[in-house]
């Protein structure tokens, strides 16, 4: 029944986004697989034998933190500290919970499912659907797309890690973050998300060489209170007219 289940999902899921957006997340996930290769590589390199990035990849699923945590041990700090700074940035997802339509991670306690499927790729591809129904298939297609992706690049980069002494000679590191500015590109066209987003990157920037690695990306998000504060100015202006027209009348 399971697997009766998972087919008709895939089939639902095929039908309901275009070819276009499928094609977008198999490219972001295969970007994903790359950046895997480049974690199971560094945590091999590192000290680390290869069931560690093996099972933060597949029980963890959160490339930023298991980069942090392998970053933290790996230069003598303690693993509880370690685990500490990854939940500390996983909480990004907080917010990203908020802003996903209801439904769109399932219902009942499917909802666990599809949250532990939720990063940073997936919530991009939902939001930027134009119903509720191609919202939940986008989500689901790519999150189940890095749950397989992500995982076998760390497995396969922890197997060849010791022939890679240089990983970031690849660039392969600056692969992800290239994928999801080509996704919001087309949003940047609009003055008040291009303010936002620079509003971003400035506090990001300017916090990086002071806080550890992921803490200037939680402190960006304040730029979202432009987003949040300009429709309601906007709003207000144009309701003073009528407010004006109002008073007028007897």
């Amino acid at each position: 029944m399971v697997g009766v289940f998972r087919i008709n999902s895939m089939r639902s899921i095929w039908r309901t986004l275009d070819r276009r957006v499928l094609a977008d997340i198999g490219l972001t996930c295969l970007a994903v697989f790359f950046i895997g290769l480049s974690y199971g590589a560094i945590a091999v390199t590192s000290g680390f034998p290869l069931w560690v990035p093996a099972a933060q990849s597949v029980l963890v699923l959160a490339g930023a933190s298991e980069f942090l945590f392998v970053g933290i041990v790996a230069a003598g700090g303690s693993p509880i500290a370690a685990a500490l700074a990854g939940l500390l940035v996983n909480s990004r997802h907080l917010p990203y919970g908020l802003a996903l339509p209801p439904g769109v991670t399932g219902r009942g306690w499917g909802r666990l499912s599809g949250t532990h499927v939720m990063n940073d790729e997936s919530v991009v591809f939902a939001l930027a659907q134009p119903d509720p129904r191609r919202k939940r298939a986008a989500y689901w297609a790519c999150g189940l797309g890095v749950l397989a992706c992500w995982p076998g690049g760390a497995v396969i980069g922890g197997l060849i890690g010791s022939a890679v002494h240089d990983t970031g000679a690849f660039g392969l590191d600056a692969m992800f973050p290239a994928v999801i500015l080509a996704l919001i590109v087309k949003d940047l066209r609009e003055v008040r998300m291009l303010r936002a987003a620079l509003a971003a990157a400035a506090i990001a920037l300017a916090a990086t060489p002071f806080l550890p690695a992921g803490l200037p990306v939680l402190l960006a998000l304040a730029a979202v209170l432009l987003l949040v504060r300009a429709p309601a100015a906007s709003a207000q202006d144009g309701r003073q007219p009528e407010i004006a027209r109002a008073g007028s009348s007897p």
